[in-house]
């Protein structure tokens, strides 16, 4: 058994002046800070190390993107009359939007009904003849035809007309008026009002490099690797819902080296917004056997990360570790530490390895001060 002051045999001995000469330099900065208590110990919190299981995860930048994108274009041309909506405002699915001048369609319209009653009054009477043989068959069969023309101008017109109320074709945020009232809107390219973009679900476009996925169990990407997917804010919160991905590229990009992915959250309360940089975390399984140290207690330098520790006789040891991914506020150790290690949280300025200190371990949260809010 060997005393936690031992190093890993891993580590190289060489490399042990460079972690104990940063620490002195942090103590030899501390000089002008607080003394220790009276009898040269430094009263310092400890915790003690105990091996964990954390979700293993894999956290990627990405953006957000409105599950659905949909361009609201006119279908008939004149001079646009009015606009019905509040820009940037949620509107559903066959709201109005805009308005286009109605007064040359409903001319146009009802000129297609004259020439529509008047042709189904002509198959009328024809019908009547050719049942005596009074006009030919062929009379009878241009009227059914020319009819039938005259009802379906009808319909179009109908349409037309119609169409000069340009409606929400979903249910949506609403986007920028591209026209303003009084322009002339023409149908083809440049018949584009504005865009409606629905954010419930809200998709999350992201990619994966190689490196990345050789992090995850059996160092692939697949469908059934993924256990779960989660959302982090730009404040660093975790948003509240789940989601799941709904898109994997099937190759790899051949420029970036990255694979491309999408998922997919549900969006209820408006709180996510397309074009959002956020951070995907890939769960896939647990890790077991590693122990947590907040981000604050470990040192880096550039020949690797180290922590204090206390030995057995209560003075300070340096300690080289193996670091992973950030879990939370804490870093995951994964080599260097052993089941009963007291690592020190606090006052690391201060401490020189081998002066002696006071652990004691983190203060209970005073809970009992803090009355409920009531709602």
């Amino acid at each position: 058994m060997h005393s936690s002051q031992a190093l890993p045999h891993h580590f190289p001995n060489a490399l042990l002046p460079v972690f104990i000469g940063a620490a002195l330099l942090l103590g030899a900065c501390s000089k002008t800070e607080a003394p220790p208590k009276a009898g040269g110990t430094m009263p310092v919190t400890v915790l003690e190390m105990q091996p964990r299981s954390v979700p293993n995860a894999v956290e990627i930048v990405a953006q957000t993107e409105g599950a659905k994108e949909t361009e609201v274009r006119a279908r008939v041309g004149g001079i646009l009359m009015k606009q019905l909506y509040q820009e940037g405002m949620p509107v559903k699915a066959g709201q109005p939007l805009f308005q286009i001048d109605r007064a040359p369609y409903e001319i146009a319209h009802a000129e297609a009904k004259a020439k529509a009653d008047q042709a189904a009054r002509e198959l009328a009477r024809l019908k009547k003849l050719v049942d005596i043989q009074g006009v030919s068959r062929k009379e009878y069969d241009d009227a059914i035809s020319a009819n039938e023309l005259a009802q379906a101008a009808l319909r179009q017109a109908q349409l037309n007309l119609s169409w000069t109320t340009v409606t929400a074709p979903v249910d949506g945020i609403s986007g920028r008026a591209a026209k303003s009232v009084g322009n002339l809107v023409t149908v083809g390219s440049d018949s584009l009002l504005t865009s409606v973009y629905q954010n419930d679900p809200m998709w999350v476009r992201f990619s994966i490099s190689t490196n990345e996925a050789e992090r995850l169990p059996g160092g692939r990407l697949t469908p059934d690797t993924v256990t779960g997917v989660e959302l982090v804010l730009p404040d660093g919160s975790v948003f509240p819902v789940k989601g799941k991905l709904n898109f994997l590229a099937s190759t790899i990009d051949p420029t970036l080296g990255t694979r491309q992915l999408r998922a997919e959250f549900r969006n209820t309360d408006g709180r996510l917004l397309p074009g959002q940089f956020v951070r995907i975390r890939l769960l896939a399984g647990e890790q077991g056997g590693i122990f947590l140290v907040p981000q604050s207690a470990v040192i880096q330098s550039e020949q690797g990360n180290l922590v204090m520790t206390t030995d057995a006789e209560n003075k300070v040891a340096p300690r080289p570790v193996k670091t992973g991914e950030w879990f939370g506020k804490d870093w995951i150790v994964l080599d260097g530490l052993k089941a009963g290690d007291k690592v020190i949280v606090d006052n690391l300025m201060k401490l020189k390895p081998g002066a002696p200190v006071d652990p004691h371990p983190p203060a209970a949260p005073a809970t009992d001060a803090v009355k409920p809010v009531q709602k």
